[in-house]
Order: structure tokens, then sequence, then C-alpha cells
């Protein structure tokens, strides 16, 4: 529990004259994005006139406003009278969802995106799996997906290309959590619903293009639906700040299945509504975060 009290004072910072920029922490800390997903969501909930926009990050938020209706002065006592609430752990309790996303892992196209693109990476003599293994220390495949498969991810932030969400280990000390360099020079082209890893964040790529982190396997599903065809997504992305993401590891006969059902709109996606208690969290760690993803 003592993490979340010693949270630094929020630093504010005008950006113009219709952006207040609010910096929680400078490192990324998993009590930090529970606070501002927990302002961002009481920011959304008060609806506060002259608020055209509200945007949750890693360890910070910002705020979009038109003068002409609300002052930067309102606005910032507002916001800080806001922060000082969910400044009490007891106040930070979200209601997000568990995901699962079945991946293949160490499959054939990452692989030849990993040959297509060794001269822009420090280790061009082994796939982006592999380096991503031996970084950590990995001897076996099977270890490797079992860690990183059995680990469960909150999604910090969405952003950069629609879709793409930021996702951080939870319920692991840092000295667990599996990490890796950045390529020296970002790729060119990266197949979409690739899963990438870039210091101890992962992401899937929504859609082809250009990308830096190591690629360790493809996720069966989408993570942005441009076709509406899997209208469960209640939007056009999968991810939500806040949410929790568990990968399972697939076969690729299960994976050929996935894709098929997806395009003929016939996937469910798995995914569990649930209460998180930053407070527990804090409290209770890693056994916490067992007890809520313990059916995924």
């Amino acid at each position: 529990m003592e993490t979340l009290f010693t949270l630094p004072e929020t630093n504010f910072n005008f950006g113009g004259d219709e952006y207040i920029y609010a910096e929680i922490s400078r490192d990324m800390r998993v009590e930090s994005n529970f606070k501002a997903l927990a302002i961002t969501a009481e920011l959304r909930k008060r609806n506060i006139p002259g608020i055209t926009d509200i945007v949750s990050s890693n360890a910070s938020y910002l705020v979009r406003y038109n003068p002409d209706i609300i002052s930067a002065r309102d606005l910032l006592d507002f916001l800080r009278e806001i922060d000082l609430t969910k400044s009490d752990p007891k106040e930070l309790n979200l209601s997000v969802r568990i995901v699962e996303i079945p991946v293949w892992y160490d499959d054939p196209v990452t692989g030849e995106y990993s040959e297509r693109f060794k001269s822009r990476h420090d280790s061009p003599e082994i796939t982006n799996f592999e380096y991503v293994m031996r970084t950590n220390g990995f001897k076996s495949k099977e270890a490797f997906i079992e860690k990183h498969s059995s680990t469960p991810y909150l999604i910090t932030m969405v952003g950069f290309l629609p879709g793409t969400a930021w996702h951080f280990p939870l319920g692991i000390q840092p000295e667990d959590m599996i990490q890796a360099p950045k390529y020296a020079s970002p790729r060119t082209d990266t197949p979409a619903r690739s899963i990438g890893i870039g210091g101890a964040f992962n992401v899937i790529y929504p859609v082809n293009g250009p990308g830096s982190y190591q690629l360790i396997g493809m996720s069966a599903v989408p993570v942005v639906d441009h076709e509406k065809y899997l209208p469960e997504l209640e939007s056009y992305f999968l991810a939500r700040p806040g949410d929790i993401w568990k990968y399972r590891s697939v076969g690729e006969s299960e994976y050929v299945r996935i894709r098929e059902a997806v395009e003929a709109g016939t996937y469910k996606y798995r995914m569990k509504n649930i209460d998180l208690s930053p407070l527990e969290y804090a409290e209770r760690g890693n056994e916490y975060i067992r007890e809520l993803t313990g059916d995924f």
C-alpha cells in the first residue's frame, strides 16, 4: 500500500491556450497509471463544460479545453481537486476487462521479417524471437512461451497508430519482467497483428507499418476492426486503457481456425468484466492478480 502514498505530487503544465498536461511520474509505474486512469474516468463522468478531449497515458494525462468556455485557471482548480482525491488508494477502483489474446509464437511471418530487416538489428544472425529469449536468459522456447503467456499485461496507453495498445507486465517485479531493447534502426514495415517487445512494454501492431519492437509472434485476432465484422467489440478498437490482456499460446492449426472464424465474423473474444482494486494490488501484488486472472 505504501507505494501509492509515495507517488510524487502531480506536475501540471500548460500547452498553448488549449491544453493542460499532468505528469504523475517520470518513470513508468503501475501505480501512476492506475491514478491516471482513475482521474480521466472521473473527468469524463463529471462532463465539465469546455473540456473537449481527455487522454490517459502511461504515467500522465492530457486535457484539451475550449478557453472561450472554461478558463485555464478554473480548469486547473478542477484538476487539482480531482487529482488530490485520486491520490487516496481507496478512490482508485477501476472497472476493466480481462481479454484473451491467442498467439502463435515464433511463427514464420515474424521470422521472415526478422530476416528482411536484419541489417537494422544488433544481432542479425538470429530471429527477433531468439534474440528476446537470449536477452532474457531463456534456454528453451517452451520456457519463454510459458513465462510470456502466464504474465497478465495492463493496457497503460492507446495511441500512435490507431488501436495500438502499450501493455505492461502486471504483478511481477522489474527484475522478472521480459524486456528487450528496440531495433538499432526501425523497420520500414511490420506485419499487422504481430506482437512486439520494446523495453518491458508489449504492443500488437494494429496494421502494417514501421516499427522497432522485437517481434515474437502473431496474434490470431485483430486489435482494430475497420470493417465492423466483429460487432461485439462495440468499437473499432479492442484495446481500452486499464484492461488486462492475457496471451494464450496456440499452434499453427488453431491459429488458422481462429483466423477463419474472424474472417467469417463468427469469432467470439474470450473476455470477462472485473473490478480492479489498486489498493489490493499494492497490498497483495501477484497473489491478487492471480486471483483476478485465475481462469484465464
